[in-house]
């Protein structure tokens, strides 16, 4: 037994070696199957694969593992993987093909402050992917089809980095958008074809939309789609005094003494408006990157990005799965970021279809209230939707601007930030607060604002305005197609007292782009200022676009310095003038030269 001993603990010590030697390479791959797992076994072979996400839910994934689910099939908890991957060995994580639904019984449930969306402020989100304080992952579904069975987000990403999500799409068994075709009209009632998938009751002559754990009787505010010319507007219906009896399958008559507002052959989508939720929401994260994505239907505020750093959007599709013969791919806006920084890069996408802006890009205002200390200053979220979140740490510069003028007139850093409540925020800055601040003056965080590049997108059936960005660091729009957007394509907006949405622009670039029946002005710079105390914006380009108009507004621009629009091709079916063409007020610097002018 002694002379084997040496070669016993030999072979003792290789095994631990190379036991260690695997842990510490973390390259394990596991394997979920709905369909025929078991939440007993191994979860480490295909043939031993779990049934759900719980197990993998305790573990903690290290570099190079991958998580492979092998098949579709119904989840009733969210995956949330605990990941620590390295730049030199992501964690994978791989969906099949197939159909996956989620359903939020008993789905991770978190109370989020979500910029422009916090109606219910202390409800809980549930949500079907949480990436939450992890580090290159990357999510892998081409195919792969994840279909929400209530309201929820779709993934969230909470203070992670160097996370991608590529191939991935999302849609809603239930949209919570429901839709109907008006095919005949009289004067008293109208016929309306339900679509299949807009479940609906009728009681006591009173019409109900039936969701999957929400219910909500039409409300006055509508949208109505016209298939011929793509124009998607808002209109109001006064709905209480209609009546509804159903005539067949998925049809139903309304009637009224007079007609509210249907007509024959239009589409017609009706929403519960309380913002409560977005489609995929992310905060405090960086180094994202979307890619190949496929958004058939999210409901809420839509991709919300708040106070993320370096996202990468590429080849994004939002619009309704063309089998499903719906219209409405978006409860609200459709990319919305707000106080980001770093890039931002949307590129290659189609983004149609919703129930406002395609793309908003913002920061917020928040009003001084007072001065405890002549180092500190107590400030206030304005607007009952956006309030709650962390809008600051220390280090971040802010700009005081005042609210009647639009215009900066001090600057400071921040050294510390104390959360008085959701709304109020007092912070201790490195120099003195300026004496010159007015009762209405609001501060901007100007360290979280972004470089923006948006490019080869197009923006179709947009019922508000295609694309508004305020950041006064650079931004350029070029090579995107804007289809009929019922509002302006472009709109540079900015300001201090309705919805806070901050701030100046410096260096903006509109080029190479089309506008093709935009609402008009198709392009439109307008600060919400009350005093013109000098330019609230400057340094905007807008060259080599091409405009095919609805009647004789390229652009209107207000409080604005250094415009140069030139060596752009206008189409207008009116006797055209230039100089009509372009409506400016409060404006200096403006030079118009080299466009061209054709019917």
């Amino acid at each position: 037994m002694k002379k084997h001993l040496p070669l016993l603990i030999l072979s003792v010590f290789l095994l631990l070696f190379c036991y260690s030697a695997s842990a510490q390479a973390g390259k394990t791959t596991w394997y979920i199957n709905p369909q025929t797992g078991n939440d007993q076994s191994t979860g480490k072979d295909s043939r031993r694969a779990w049934k759900t996400f719980a197990p993998l839910n305790r573990l903690t994934l290290s570099a190079g593992d991958r998580v492979n689910i092998l098949a579709p099939g119904d989840f009733h908890q969210s995956l949330i993987p605990k990941a620590k991957g390295t730049s030199k060995a992501h964690i994978t994580i791989n969906f099949a093909p197939g159909v996956y639904n989620f359903y939020p019984d008993g789905a991770l449930k978190k109370q989020f402050h979500i910029s422009n969306t916090n109606d219910v402020p202390d409800g809980m989100k549930d949500i079907a992917l949480y990436i939450n304080n992890c580090r290159f992952v990357d999510i892998k579904g081409p195919g792969a089809k994840l279909l929400m069975r209530g309201k929820m987000i779709e993934t969230c990403l909470d203070h992670s980095e160097n996370i991608s999500i590529n191939g991935l799409t999302y849609d809603y068994y239930r949209p919570t958008v429901s839709e109907l075709t008006v095919v005949n009209t009289g004067d008293h009632f109208a016929d309306l074809r339900i679509h299949p998938e807009s479940k609906y009751s009728i009681r006591d002559s009173l019409l109900t939309f039936l969701g999957e754990g929400w219910q909500h009787k039409p409300f006055w505010l509508w949208q109505v789609l016209d298939t011929q010319t793509g124009d998607l507007q808002r209109t109001d219906i006064a709905v209480d005094s209609i009546r509804y009896a159903e005539t067949g399958t998925n049809l139903v008559r309304a009637w009224f003494k007079k007609n509210p507002g249907f007509k024959t052959g239009l589409i017609y989508q009706n929403r519960d408006v309380t913002r409560n939720c977005s489609g995929i929401f992310m905060q405090r994260s960086k180094n994202i990157s979307l890619k190949n994505i496929h958004i058939n239907f999210m409901h809420g505020m839509g991709v919300v990005s708040q106070f993320c750093q370096n996202i990468r959007m590429d080849h994004i599709s939002v619009r309704p799965d063309p089998a499903s013969g719906r219209t409405c791919a978006a409860w609200a806006d459709i990319l919305h970021f707000s106080g980001c920084r770093g890039n931002i890069e949307i590129n290659n996408s189609y983004l149609s279809g919703a129930n406002d802006d395609a793309i908003n890009i913002h920061g917020t205002y928040l009003r001084v209230i007072n001065i405890p200390k002549p180092q500190q200053v107590l400030v206030r979220f304005m607007h009952n939707q956006t309030y709650g979140f962390d809008a600051f740490t220390p280090g971040d510069s802010i700009a005081f601007i005042h609210a009647e003028a639009l215009r900066e007139y001090s600057s400071n850093v921040i050294t510390q930030v104390q959360k008085v409540n959701d709304k109020d925020f007092l912070l201790t800055l490195k120099k003195p607060v300026p004496t010159s601040i007015s009762p209405t003056d609001v501060i901007e965080n100007t360290t979280w604002t972004p470089h923006v590049w948006i490019h080869r997108d197009t923006v179709a059936r947009i019922p508000t305005r295609g694309i508004l960005v305020t950041s006064r660091r650079k931004t350029v729009i070029e090579n995107t197609v804007f289809q009929h957007t019922h509002m302006s394509g472009i709109s540079i907006a900015d300001d201090a007292a309705s919805w806070y949405e901050s701030g100046m622009v410096k260096d903006f670039v509109i080029r190479h782009n089309q506008f093709i029946q935009c609402g008009e002005p198709a392009i439109i710079i307008c600060p919400e200022n009350t005093r013109s105390d000098g330019p609230v914006h400057q340094n905007i380009v807008i060259s080599d676009n091409h405009f095919d108009l609805q009647g004789t507004k390229a652009l209107s621009a207000k409080s604005t310095s250094g415009i140069l629009f030139n060596n752009n091709t206008i189409k207008a079916d009116k006797a055209f003038d230039i100089k009509k063409a372009l409506e400016l007020k409060d404006c200096a610097d403006v030079k118009v030269a080299g466009n061209r002018i054709g019917n």
